[in-house]
């Protein structure tokens, strides 16, 4: 079996505007890192993507995953899948306030990958100094600006960044 972890960012420059995401998947002794773009978009949807992001990439390619630990500074993501998904889907996708949940189509994709998954949802301070978030961040803002930026694939032994 295979633990899984997981750390995720994401920028809009603008809000809405242009948007990035970034993770890091580490798995297997090895190092994966991901990023995406959006033309028009907020920030809260690319902290979410960065999360279906690299659950897709987990769904897909690697094997037998056991558990996952996502780490995100998002208190977005964290508190919408630990805290608030349950009573929204109860709910028919409304808030308490009885307002359609933001975010709708973002939140049902995270949730259906998160059913494949035993998943441990952590939060990290953003812009604190945190390798493996910093990392993160830069993946995402070099999306959103549109500036190619070389994502690592190989072993977790010879990555630069302390996880």
């Amino acid at each position: 079996m295979n633990q899984i972890l997981i750390f995720t960012d994401g920028s809009a420059r603008g809000n809405p505007g242009k948007g990035g995401w970034g993770a890091i998947v580490v798995f297997d002794g090895k190092v994966k890192e991901l990023g995406g773009s959006d033309a028009h978009t907020t920030n809260n949807k690319m902290e979410l993507a960065g999360a279906i992001g690299a659950l897709e990439f987990v769904k897909k390619e690697v094997k037998n995953p056991s558990s996952i630990t996502l780490v995100s500074d998002s208190e977005y993501v964290v508190k919408g899948m630990t805290q608030w998904l349950n009573n929204w889907k109860r709910n028919n996708w409304r808030t308490a306030a009885r307002k359609p949940v933001l975010n709708q189509e973002y939140w049902q994709a995270l949730s259906t990958l998160a059913d494949n998954f035993k998943i441990e949802w952590k939060t990290v301070l953003g812009h604190s100094g945190h390798d493996a978030n910093e990392r993160c961040d830069t993946i995402a803002t070099s999306f959103a600006d549109n500036l190619p930026v070389p994502l690592y694939f190989g072993d977790l032994k010879k990555y630069s960044i302390r996880i």
